[in-house]
């Protein structure tokens, strides 16, 4: 990869177990949370008896090993250092394989370390991995911790938890997991280091490295979500499954497992480069990781699964249908019926007594605990304040997304079981969404908008949606008829929202405005053909006079974009030069950005900074966060699996 990524996905698991490098070097800063909190592994090398730093700098007293390159695929981040003679070379990996569900929620990602001579000498060369207690406690020294040495066959182990293990004890943003057991895992000795007063607690793996070596990092959450009032287990665990049963799996398939994920990986940046040039690929090999791992994968208590996000660092909410919808062209490519698993909650909640809305919920709560949408609560009430519901933008996204999933799968039975639901929510679409009111949209960030020209494309979208539905079910003149309607609002639109010069609007009632037409994009993916191309193409083409040296502004209120709205917007084009030139000012933002963040996704196009702010002594911005997966709709349309034929 030639991309600098802006920070280095070390373990990526779910949103609790979650491990990053923030710097170009891997000795340069700690390792972290992708909250920026401390989650400090250190990494020394002993090399004929000289100790050696390669991972983190929590004891800068021992010199670090110099680096010679660091690099990412979707699956693994590899490093590989010189020093006295060695080369090193750490691989990890986290194989969240989105086609295998076991593998993809088995809690365990691999370190594998090679070794080889570069001086034609023999070297003596010891490895030890240390991880500070921070791994299993939300705050540093906030709650005692204890640890246990374990053999398992072949294998050392070393546990560590709290004390208390107070399984999901609430819900938040800025929050890491304080219960459940980390184990570190490896042929060598493991051990731990107790720490006293302010030190930090350590466990630690020693190896004696001849060729090669493999150490694993596991987390048993026990349980991982409360949902509607119930605790439920992940997937891989549903049936009891052991996790010391599970690391010993992980290390004799380890060979497998890399080359299922490297075979994988390979495929997805070759159609990728197809799809939309290198520096795009690159930019999805990038994303991979973070998308998913921004979610956990558990199943009902029908047996049905549950694919929650998190919003990370924008408010901690879970199940949230404006994060779900960008993020959708990934899973859509690859596994669609996780998709169905971000929509399960949201129908769950509509069915409730709690929702009394015509329109399509937020959210179903805040990670970990989803019991209800909490954006717009009251606490002290307990309501739902209707100025912050999001009714044109949720249901519309519903209606999309339900249309994807049965495109990409070839079947309606997923729609089919909330058909009433559906018919409710395009109810509202025809009543609000030609010309929404003052309402907030996914950019809600951005405030309350009314006559929001974007917004109204959105709800075509999703009209379009049910008319496909309606035609996948064999109902043709129900398919006509909604069509027809989403057609004939797409021409009033393109009337109402006009500049004059071939560009459109934010607003319809503001004049010489422009806002990226990102909703559109489903009309050339379904090839449904409801807006005009000449209106695509005049649009895209005024979008030229609006770019910064990192991309396109998200609209004419500030210089801020966002990632993923950039790329559908990109993808509206039929010139594949100029998508690749759309979207390189965007790879040269994650490139040389001096905000060294988990991939955020909220950026500015003139500075080069991340969109953040001060919660207390946290600096917050959109980061690790799901809507990544949006970059892949490029690649989606590339692979044609959304076309609608009639």
């Amino acid at each position: 990869m030639k991309l600098r990524a802006p920070a280095y996905p070390l373990i990526t698991i779910d949103p609790f177990f979650s491990v990053w490098s923030q710097a170009d070097k891997l000795t340069d800063v700690n390792t972290t949370h992708w909250t920026d909190r401390p989650n400090v592994i250190t990494g020394i090398a002993t090399i004929d008896g000289k100790p050696y730093r390669f991972m983190s700098k929590e004891d800068d007293s021992i010199p670090a090993m110099k680096q010679i390159s660091a690099d990412c695929t979707a699956f693994s981040t590899t490093y590989v250092f010189e020093e006295s003679g060695v080369r090193l070379t750490f691989i990890f990996t986290s194989p969240i394989l989105m086609t295998d569900l076991y593998l993809m929620t088995r809690p365990i990602s691999y370190l594998e370390i090679r070794k080889e001579i570069t001086d034609h000498k023999k070297h003596d060369v010891k490895i030890k991995i240390s991880v500070a207690e921070h791994i299993c406690t939300n705050l540093t020294k906030s709650e005692p911790v204890e640890c246990e040495t374990l053999e398992l066959g072949k294998l050392n182990s070393v546990k560590i938890g709290t004390v208390a293990q107070s399984i999901i004890p609430c819900d938040g943003d800025d929050h890491r997991i304080s219960w459940g057991y980390f184990y570190l895992t490896t042929e060598g000795k493991t051990s731990y280091e107790v720490g006293e007063g302010d030190k930090m607690t350590y466990v630690c793996a020693e190896v004696d490295l001849k060729s090669s070596t493999l150490i694993t990092f596991a987390y048993d959450d026990i349980e991982s979500l409360e949902y509607f009032g119930a605790r439920l287990k992940t997937y891989w665990n549903r049936n009891g499954a052991l996790i010391t049963d599970e690391i010993v799996k992980a290390h004799s398939d380890y060979k497998t497992t890399l080359k299922r994920c490297n075979e994988f990986a390979d495929k997805m940046f070759v159609d990728a480069v197809r799809a939309g040039g290198e520096k795009y690929a690159e930019l999805l090999e990038l994303a991979y990781r973070q998308v998913i791992a921004a979610h956990k994968l558990a199943l009902d208590e029908d047996g049905e699964i549950i694919f929650v996000s998190k919003e990370c660092f924008s408010n901690g909410c879970a199940a949230t249908v404006d994060v779900s919808y960008p993020s959708i062209p990934l899973f859509l490519l690859y596994n669609p019926e996780l998709v169905k698993g971000m929509m399960r909650p949201i129908y769950k909640f509509t069915k409730s007594d709690a929702w009394k809305y015509d329109f399509a919920p937020h959210d179903a709560g805040q990670y970990p605990i989803l019991n209800g949408q909490v954006y717009g609560l009251n606490r002290e009430t307990g309501e739902l304040m209707f100025h912050k519901q999001m009714p044109v933008e949720e249901c519309g996204n519903m209606l999309v997304m339900e249309a994807a999933v049965a495109l990409a799968t070839k079947s309606t039975a997923f729609a089919n079981e909330h058909f009433d639901i559906l018919e409710d929510w395009v109810k509202y679409l025809i009543d609000n969404g030609r010309d929404p009111e003052n309402q907030l949209c996914t950019d809600d960030f951005a405030g309350h908008l009314a006559h929001n020209c974007n917004l109204s494309l959105k709800a075509i979208m999703g009209i379009a949606g049910l008319g496909i539905l309606y035609g996948m079910n064999g109902k043709k003149r129900e398919e006509r008829k909604y069509l027809k309607l989403a057609r004939d609002m797409a021409l009033d639109w393109a009337e109402r929202a006009s500049n004059g010069d071939g560009s459109y609007r934010l607003a319809f009632d503001k004049p010489d405005t422009f806002s990226m037409k990102y909703n559109i994009v489903w009309d050339k993916l379904f090839g449904t053909d409801l807006m005009p191309k000449t209106v695509l193409e005049s649009e895209f083409a005024s979008y030229r006079k609006h770019i910064n040296a990192y991309g396109l502004p998200l609209d004419s209120r500030s210089d801020y974009t966002k990632s993923d709205w950039l790329v559908w917007t990109a993808t509206l084009t039929a010139d594949r030069d100029a998508f690749e030139d759309f979207v390189a000012p965007m790879w040269d933002f994650f490139n040389a950005s001096p905000s060294r963040v988990p991939m955020t996704d909220w950026y500015f196009t003139t500075t080069g900074e991340h969109r953040h702010y001060m919660v207390g002594d946290i600096d917050k911005s959109f980061r690790n966060r799901t809507v990544q997966g949006g970059l892949f709709i490029k690649l989606l349309e590339y692979k044609g699996i959304m076309k609608y034929n009639r």
